[in-house]
């Protein structure tokens, strides 16, 4: 079956790659990297700019066409050898046809002079899938947000400043539609105040376009063959666009927040450490108030949690959501976790009724295969190693994470102190700072604060307005028996069940809406273990379950917090009362945009609501945390990024008027 998702390619008699489809060149046939280095990074003048970054600045680049990714990992090593330590690099492509890694590792081959970036792409090369993809090197010091799909689908959702511009699609004669008045307002729309721009082409036709949109163009001297290129400057304004809707006021960012670069974070489970990992990367010290005795002892403590996209075949944002932070947290188990404590064994989703079999058939129409394979009963029961009722999605680079250890490898970094038995009852704020107190004990103070202790952030004032729920969930563990060893990936259905870690397996989950306390029930046992009949009745026998009493099963209980529209609540915190009154108009009017600022708590953040996938969207949305707080590229859709804001809740009683 042909894939139209990745780039189809040809290699030619010195082992160059040709595109198939636009039936051109990935880049000069001379002498690809000195082109590279002329049209892109000398005509955006970047050595001169990396060396002129000041202690702990940034620079980002937007491109279009990241192909082979010639161009990041040359822009990249420069930064290496010209910027100071401790600035950043953040690089933002997009590209609808993405290589095949094989084909990737063929590519970069080409150019042992990148060798040590070309193997760290490579490494990070893995669960790159439609949409935004969020990608990290050399400890955060450079970032990649790679757009997957077509340029005017995906730029208009982008919310980013761009500094340079390095536009690289293929030839305007090949790939017209890659150089289109429309993208060019688009690169006006996202480029920051005297953002310069370099383009191998010379055509008169893109020159005049990119003049139109607001760029001050001129043509230069090529590189080898190429008589001509083009560099410039944006200059001003772009025309108006009026397709382009005014922006909302209570989603805008709010100003950078003032004061030493420090923060306190309440709560050490995943979304807390995640956050306090994001933040301490961009150069920030972060203390951690957990009040149990250690990271992840809530519901993030979990023995094994499963990588599990629960994706829709149109396109949601929780889809989304769910794809992009699958992607980043793949990334993310393999550079940190060892193999103890991270299996990429797949997760097999079984087709276990008639609802659930069309569901999975829209998603395979919608999805790669690289993502996710149907399978019929023998083909599943084959990757399983156990018998099955039925066939189902397998998600070939999913699997199974022991939730803890990721905790304890996000917070392992120098700037981040951890302060267990701390438990922060209220906040309040005090000389530029917000104090965490324990009645009149000041536990922690920094001028930005981010709540990630799932819905006990409710209890300060300033969270009144977000809307989330707790719903117990219990796990059961079961020894592992040499029969049930056969199992080879993780089942799914109404429940889970996972192969064995340390000799044991992990079943779950429970879900009780009423019950609050923390103790584990033979009631809810007894229901893991139907629930493990009906994913394999097999691998019921041979774990003896009929023989295991309830009553004497170990497990744990866990709390999942999550809202009413299942996506989870991220961002800056507005002051609840002014919110009312600057944007009352709304609940007269919903089609108003008043353009009142948002009266934002400064420096108050959330990072909270991730219900089951918190392995999926927790490291990501802290990624989004840090991108409002350091104004960078937003590692999500921007329709995305507001659908998480806590914003929504405020903003939906205003015009419902509940």
């Amino acid at each position: 079956m042909t894939d139209d998702r990745h780039a189809q390619l040809d290699w030619d008699e010195t082992g160059q790659p040709r595109s198939r489809l636009f039936g051109d060149v990935y880049f000069s046939q001379a002498s690809g990297l000195d082109e590279t280095r002329h049209v892109f990074l000398a005509n955006n003048h970047l050595p001169e700019r990396f060396a002129a970054l000041p202690a702990g600045g940034r620079l980002t680049i937007g491109e279009t066409g990241f192909g082979t990714g010639l161009n990041f990992l040359a822009a990249w090593a420069l930064f290496e050898a010209s910027a100071p330590a401790d600035a950043r690099l953040h690089f933002v492509s997009v590209e609808k046809y993405p290589l095949r890694r094989d084909d990737l590792q063929r590519a970069l081959a080409l150019w042992p002079q990148l060798e040590p970036q070309s193997a760290a792409l490579l490494r990070q090369y893995v669960g790159v899938h439609p949409g935004f993809q969020r990608l990290v090197f050399a400890a955060g010091r450079v970032t990649l947000t790679l757009l997957v799909g077509d340029a005017l689908d995906m730029l208009p959702q982008l919310d980013a400043r761009i500094d340079a511009w390095f536009l690289d699609g293929f030839s305007p004669a090949k790939n017209p539609q890659m150089w289109t008045p429309a993208l060019f307002a688009e690169l006006a729309r996202l480029s920051a105040p005297q953002a310069t721009l370099g383009t191998f082409t010379s055509a008169g036709f893109v020159r005049r376009g990119l003049i139109a949109a607001g760029f001050a163009m001129q043509r230069t001297p090529g590189q080898g063959r190429k008589r001509e290129v083009l560099k410039g400057v944006f200059a001003g304004a772009p025309p108006t666009d009026t397709a382009t809707p005014p922006a909302k006021a209570w989603y805008a960012r709010p100003p950078a927040p003032r004061g030493h670069r420090e923060a306190l974070v309440i709560g050490a489970g995943l979304a807390g450490c995640a956050s306090a990992a994001s933040l301490a990367a961009r150069g920030w010290r972060v203390t951690v108030l957990e009040r149990r005795d250690d990271v992840a002892r809530e519901a993030s403590g979990n023995p094994q949690g499963v990588l599990y996209l629960k994706l829709s075949a149109h396109g949601t944002a929780l889809s989304r959501l769910v794809l992009s932070g699958f992607g980043h947290t793949r990334r993310l188990l393999e550079s940190l976790l060892r193999e103890r404590d991270w299996a990429p064994c797949g997760v097999l989703q079984l087709a276990f009724d008639a609802a659930e079999a069309t569901r999975q058939a829209e998603l395979a129409a919608a999805f790669g295969e690289d993502l996710l394979q149907p399978l019929d009963r023998h083909q599943a029961e084959a990757l399983a190693g156990v018998a099955l009722a039925s066939g189902g999605l397998f998600f070939p680079e999913a699997g199974w994470v022991h939730p803890p250890a990721l905790c304890r490898s996000l917070l392992a970094h120098p700037a981040i102190r951890l302060l267990p038995h701390r438990e922060a009852l209220a906040l309040r704020r005090e000389d530029g700072e917000w104090l965490a107190c324990a009645g009149d004990e000041v536990l922690a103070r920094a001028p930005v604060a981010v709540l990630a202790g799932a819905a006990e952030v409710l209890r300060f004032e300033e969270t009144r307005d977000l809307r989330l729920k707790r719903i117990r969930g219990q796990i059961t563990r079961v020894p592992c028996t040499p029969a049930s060893a056969a199992l080879r990936t993780v089942l799914c259905a109404e429940g889970y069940v996972a192969p064995a870690r340390e000799g044991e397996h992990t079943l779950g989950a429970s879900f009780d809406f009423q019950r609050q306390d923390d103790t584990p029930s033979a009631a809810e046992h007894a229901g893991n273990l139907e629930l493990l009949r009906q994913i394999s009745a097999d691998l019921g026998q041979r774990l003896a379950v009929d023989r295991l009493s309830a009553d004497v099963l170990d497990g744990r209980v866990g709390f999942r917090c999550t809202t009413p529209d299942y996506l989870p609540v991220v961002g800056p915190l507005a002051d609840s009362a002014r919110f009312a009154e600057a944007y009352g108009v709304l609940a007269r009017d919903a089609r108003q945009l008043p353009q009142t600022p948002c009266p934002w708590l400064d420096g108050l953040y959330v990072n909270s609501g991730h219900g089951s996938r918190g392995l999926i969207s927790a490291p990501l949305a802290a990624e989004l945390l840090a991108a409002w707080l350091e104004d960078e590229p937003l590692p999500l859709p921007r329709e995305v990024a507001e659908a998480c804001h806590p914003n929504r809740f405020p903003l939906r009683r205003l015009i419902r008027g509940r």
